[in-house]
């Protein structure tokens, strides 16, 4: 076809091809990439109270995140409250904007499940979005004696479960489907999910239980899987390798 157009002795590459392309207005546009989190705003910021911290009962560290669900219908947002130590989801609402109205609406949902007025010794972990920030929901944590934390590095890896959340709900159910047709079938699925994840599906880092399960437990939850062996060979026996978590010798499989 190309031939067709410019001639054999005239065959543009590739980077001739895409610019005539682009200068005719031909390509498609870059798709946007979608953001829940906006830190760009006056409200103030909190500081990363978590660190090193490990909960060994449920109501001690509670994570919330926002994602994103394309439908037929236009962009949802799910807003998500985990408990961190049961990694059971507490608290959630799914609309159709980043309103922080709605993010109250699902720590509300969490804390009415605690059937307490007073949570002091809970901390409420973040990242530093304007919804977390603002006056309402920080006054509504405050009036309860929550702790408030807050990532500092916009790393994932400083909110860890509750991406983790989002990647199981996006994992098994949204990218299985075809795109929900309106938010009514999204919230659906989505409430039909979040009772299988909490009632029926079981979590490795808290021992094969179901979050439901764990979250009437306390004491430190047993991990069962395994952890990657990071070894250096042994002076004394080169047929060894020490394993650098334990120190101790594991032999060279054959």
């Amino acid at each position: 076809m190309l031939v067709s157009i410019f001639g054999r002795e005239n065959m543009p590459g590739r980077d001739r091809f895409l610019y005539l392309l682009r200068r005719k207005r031909l390509m498609l546009p870059v798709p946007r990439t979608r953001h829940t989190t906006n830190s760009n705003h006056r409200y103030h910021k909190y500081k990363n109270l978590i660190h090193g911290f490990v909960p060994t009962a449920p109501n001690q560290l509670w994570v919330s995140d926002i994602t994103y669900i394309d439908t037929e219908a236009g962009c949802l947002y799910l807003h998500l409250i985990t408990d961190a130590y049961s990694h059971k989801i507490i608290g959630w609402k799914l609309s159709n904007s980043l309103k922080a109205i709605h993010t109250l609406e699902a720590l509300q949902e969490a804390i009415r499940g605690t059937g307490k007025e007073d949570l002091k010794g809970l901390i409420h972990h973040s990242d530093r979005g304007s919804q977390y920030c603002c006056n309402a929901y920080v006054e509504e944590l405050e009036r309860r004696n929550i702790s408030i934390s807050m990532t500092e590095d916009y790393k994932p890896t400083d909110n860890a479960i509750a991406e983790r959340i989002n990647g199981i709900i996006k994992q098994e159910l949204i990218y299985r489907v075809k795109r929900f047709k309106n938010d009514k079938e999204a919230e659906e699925a989505i409430g039909k999910f979040i009772r299988f994840y909490n009632e029926k599906r079981p979590h490795m880092s808290i021992g094969m239980q179901t979050p439901n399960c764990a979250h009437e437990q306390s004491g430190p939850q047993k991990k069962v899987w395994k952890n990657k062996i990071y070894k250096k060979k042994t002076t004394e026996n080169p047929g060894n390798f020490i394993d650098l978590q334990t120190q101790q010798q594991v032999p060279v499989k054959v």
